[in-house]
């Protein structure tokens, strides 16, 4: 069964860290570009960040440009987002896919994760 679980969320104070994981099982991550999402109740999924298949290209939206970094383990077939410096704005729940193309479009990505919850508060 194909399967993304997303973990490391939780409640952070703004300024802080987090490192969000996102397992595969079920089929190799690397075949697949991997995104991270973001939605807050009564809002549209927004993409944030995405990285290639094949290369180490990625791409941040320019919210997150210069605290969040996406990387990935092929050996642990795990990706990963490392946030840094977080607003209160970062709340949200943050779920990774997988899909065929370089893209942080929802529409693009078959393959969800669960969602993992990110609070940011003092």
């Amino acid at each position: 069964q194909v399967q993304l679980v997303e973990s490391g969320g939780g409640l952070v104070q703004p300024g802080g860290s987090l490192r969000l994981s996102c397992a595969a099982s079920g089929f190799i991550l690397d075949y697949y570009t991997i995104g991270w999402f973001r939605q807050v109740p009564g809002k549209e999924r927004e993409g944030v960040s995405c990285i290639s298949v094949s290369d180490d290209s990625t791409y941040y939206v320019d919210s997150v440009k210069g605290r969040f970094t996406i990387s990935r383990d092929n050996a642990k077939n795990t990706v990963y987002l490392q946030m840094n410096s977080l607003k209160p704005e970062d709340t949200a729940v943050y779920y990774c896919a997988a899909g065929p193309i370089f893209t942080v479009m929802v529409a693009a990505y078959d393959y969800w994760g669960q969602g993992t919850q990110v609070t940011v508060s003092s």
